[in-house]
């Protein structure tokens, strides 16, 4: 070890792929060790600093995002005059929340439309000079592949963290189908509300103990498997109109769907071992996977390849091995979409 200590090895000025041959070579003679060095380790001083230029792009590009001093979430800058993508669920009902970019703090930052689908939320802060993240051409990155995220901020700088694709794109079903959050009873053809369920969509939408559904979409429910059959072609995040009675009186409302498995499922062995993991995560229509460590209050951060490109966003940290990334080409449709849609 204190010959590792005394070779001298120029990753500041080196590119990526130079950088790691040569950290490969610094570390050479700690193979046969129980561990590197701190400086060495994946997360260590000498790693990240190979990864600089990546990680100035997160400082001009990304946010940080603070209900009060606490970091709630990161976010990613999609327009110069102040519009950025976030994470929905890790937002909404947190009340005022302010926004860093850079070095610079903005207050107040109004969410303005959130997609339910992809648990996404377009935020606005006022702002006229920002730096747009730079979109890549597309999403096909091979397993292995080395991308770039948000790791831990601090006032004036941001730090990276680095790591590779560990699986194919793909849809990731809402666990145990979707559903409205609330546990019914059935009888004489009337599906009466018995509880609902806290942090569902219906607890959001107002549903109270007692509430009678009586359609669902505007076609009628009067059994379990009229609802169930009703939901089977909708997702996790989708909208659902329900029409109930309530006190003799008829009210129609909008429920956010939910994955079942979240909401009614107990926390399994690995859920215990993972530490934080996303409120939601899943149900999403495709989504590129990596395996580098996060948590909820780093979602909404953009994934960037070694050009500096973000190729997905951050939406869910799964469990202690996975996270899930809206891939760039759904990702910037929806963007654009959003930022269009406030702008009119």
């Amino acid at each position: 070890m204190k010959r590792l200590k005394r070779l001298h090895c120029d990753l500041q000025s080196a590119d990526l792929a130079a950088g790691l041959v040569a950290l490969a070579l610094c570390g050479g003679t700690a193979l046969a060790q129980q561990s590197l060095e701190t400086d060495f380790r994946t997360t260590g001083d000498a790693v990240l600093a190979v990864f600089e230029p990546q990680r100035e792009v997160m400082q001009k590009s990304s946010a940080v995002i603070y209900k009060g001093r606490k970091e709630i979430a990161y976010g990613m800058v999609i327009s110069a005059d102040g519009y950025l993508l976030t994470k929905a669920s890790e937002v909404e009902g947190a009340g005022d929340i302010d926004v860093r970019v850079d070095t610079e703090l903005f207050k107040d930052a109004k969410v303005v439309i959130t997609d339910a689908r992809w648990d996404v939320a377009l935020l606005k802060v006022k702002a006229t000079d920002l730096v747009p993240a730079t979109y890549a051409p597309d999403s096909k990155l091979g397993e292995g592949t080395w991308v770039v995220v948000n790791g831990a901020t601090s006032r004036t700088k941001r730090r990276i963290l680095a790591g590779v694709i560990s699986a194919q794109s793909r849809e990731i079903g809402a666990e145990g189908g979707p559903a409205l959050g609330v546990t019914l009873t059935e009888s004489e053809e009337i599906l009466e509300v018995q509880g609902v369920r806290e942090g569902s969509g219906a607890q959001e939408a107002g549903l109270e103990k007692g509430d009678i559904i009586v359609k669902v979409n505007g076609k009628a429910v009067k059994v379990l498997k009229d609802l169930v059959k009703l939901l089977e072609d909708m997702k996790a995040g989708d909208v659902a109109k329900v029409s109930l009675k309530r006190d003799g009186k008829r009210m129609e409302v909008d429920v956010k769907l939910s994955a079942k498995g979240e909401l009614f499922a107990n926390q399994s062995r690995n859920d215990q071992m993972s530490g934080d993991y996303s409120k939601r995560r899943s149900g999403f229509p495709r989504v590129i996977q990596h395996h580098i460590l996060a948590s909820s209050s780093t979602m909404g951060g953009a994934v960037i390849d070694l050009q500096g490109r973000v190729v997905g966003m951050n939406i869910a940290r799964a469990n202690r091995a996975e996270t899930f990334a809206i891939p760039v080409e759904e990702l910037k449709e929806l963007a654009e979409g959003m930022v269009a849609q406030a702008r009119k």
